[in-house]
């Protein structure tokens, strides 16, 4: 347990947004919306904190142990493809919330934690109305921040989709956007159709508090050393700088230090999303300094003795991915089936799990992101706003006559934008 604040205590009481409330009424977790940490960040300066996909029990643990260690604010997330209807992943948007708020419960934590969804992904007109049923039930489920990731989409239907969920998400709640697929040096997203999405949602009323890019990396395990191009993110956000929309830096997996440290210090990037890496650690598989899973002569993964799972355990999973016709990648597939096997093992077996989890995420935040001592920042945003709504950080710039539905096919046929090439790019 830790001591708690005065300050602490007023932001307990006011900043925790209304699902949160009515869903843990008598809790003592700092959950709050995604806009919390996103000041947080900016008022430290050049500083970026995780985005933990908790595609397992361990992640969460772990991650959340090692924001308390650096006093830092920080993010729990879970993606449509690992915790939507066809979901890979027992964690999914429905539990999240209460399996965060048990966990900072029993911990006493006293930093600040937001729950976000990310990579809604939108893909046509079915998704959109899809979208008007379930994404109302997250946030009944506890989420605080969403992406609504239309990103696969032509650029004038990926802004119309934007405007057309926005009224789904509470005004008080985290919003990303999304322009570029994220898949490495495959279609590059540009500063005009960045400056497009941002500008068409200004008009509407909708001021996102992060951006997504296609900025040159992938999700998973990076095969490239190419990775995140750092001079194009600072282009792209310096172009869309009067509307002071925050990058949200995706796949970090594959990047090292110095690289994923000068999106930190050069560029307006407060998030950073990690999942591959984490979920890696939990299982006990070799990683190098930036998480990216090392492979044997015969390319399967490394499994380190006496690390992560047990052997057997490993060798059961292993065997299962064998069978299944699993391989690299797509390991994230034993998730969901082992998700209660993990839960089985020793005491010592499941500590070491979650250690090696809040071990790496600790060193991200306190040698990489510079997040560390985030968590007084973002409670007092909530007590200078007087409760949980920060309210936007940016007002109307852009005229909605110029806007209608006419005119956003009209602009978005003047942009030239490479797509890459089609494909799966949700988390």
């Amino acid at each position: 347990m830790y001591k708690a604040s005065a300050e602490f205590e007023k932001a307990l009481e006011i900043g925790r947004p209304p699902n949160v409330v009515r869903l843990f009424p008598n809790s003592r977790a700092l959950i709050v919306s995604g806009k919390v940490i996103d000041r947080a960040m900016m008022a430290k300066g050049k500083a970026m904190t995780i985005a933990a996909n908790g595609r397992n029990h361990f992640v969460i643990y772990g991650a959340i142990r090692a924001a308390q260690r650096a006093n830092a604010a920080i993010i729990i997330e879970i993606a449509k493809s690992e915790g939507g209807t066809s979901a890979y992943c027992a964690c999914n948007f429905w539990n999240l919330a209460s399996k965060v708020d048990a966990i900072m419960n029993e911990l006493g934590v006293t930093v600040p934690v937001a729950i976000h969804a990310d990579h809604y992904g939108i893909k046509g007109d079915k998704d959109v109305k899809t979208g008007k049923t379930e994404i109302p039930s997250m946030f009944d489920a506890g989420i605080t921040s969403i992406a609504i990731d239309a990103s696969h989409l032509p650029d004038a239907e990926n802004l119309l989709a934007s405007i057309a969920l926005s009224a789904q998400v509470p005004k008080w709640a985290g919003f990303e956007t999304e322009v570029g697929e994220i898949k490495g040096k495959e279609g590059l997203s540009t500063p005009e159709e960045a400056l497009f999405l941002v500008q068409g949602l200004n008009a509407h009323g909708i001021f996102p508090d992060w951006i997504a890019l296609n900025n040159g990396t992938t999700h998973g395990i990076e095969a490239s050393d190419a990775g995140i191009q750092v001079e194009l993110t600072k282009k792209i956000h310096d172009v869309i700088s009067k509307y002071k929309v925050s990058g949200a830096q995706h796949g970090t997996s594959g990047n090292n230090s110095d690289r994923l440290r000068r999106i930190a210090q050069e560029t307006n990037t407060t998030k950073a999303n990690v999942a591959t890496a984490l979920q890696m650690i939990t299982w006990g598989v070799k990683v190098n300094e930036f998480g990216n899973a090392q492979l044997d002569e015969n390319g399967d993964f490394i499994k380190v003795r006496g690390e992560g799972v047990t052997e057997e355990v490993w060798a059961d999973m292993a065997a299962y991915a064998k069978e299944k016709g699993i391989k690299g990648g797509n390991y994230k597939k034993l998730n969901l089936p082992y998700e209660n096997k993990l839960h089985a093992q020793p005491a010592d077996v499941r500590e070491r799990m979650i250690k090696g989890v809040e071990d790496f995420v600790y060193d991200l935040l306190t040698k990489v992101f510079n997040a560390q001592d985030t968590a007084p920042l973002g409670i007092e945003a909530i007590i200078k706003a007087g409760g949980y709504d920060l309210g936007p950080k940016c007002s109307r710039i852009e005229d909605p006559v110029q806007w209608t539905e006419a005119k956003i096919r009209e602009r978005a046929a003047s942009i030239n934008a490479d797509k890459g090439k089609k494909g799966n790019f949700e988390d």
